[in-house]
């Protein structure tokens, strides 16, 4: 119990539910209710982020022109 509350901030930001236990007997569960992107998961999204980036800039498109193309195709297919 007094783990739980010490590292409170860090199972906050887990998607994991935790076991609580006290004396070694397990009396109660947090089960967070959001996930939140682990790092590597934003690590893996800034990644993705520079390959568009770099794909972008070498096709000479311009990321109004890419949004534009997409407003327009979802549109498109919406109807």
């Amino acid at each position: 119990m007094r783990e739980f509350r010490s590292h409170l901030n860090q199972y906050l930001l887990t998607s994991r539910p935790v076991a609580i236990t006290r004396h070694g007997e397990t009396v109660g569960y947090y089960i967070p209710t959001r996930h939140h992107a682990e790092k590597s998961e934003l690590d893996e999204l800034k990644q993705a982020a520079l390959q568009l980036e770099k794909l972008l800039k070498s096709h000479g498109i311009t990321e109004n022109e890419l949004l534009t193309e997409f407003r327009a195709l979802r549109k498109r297919h919406t109807k």
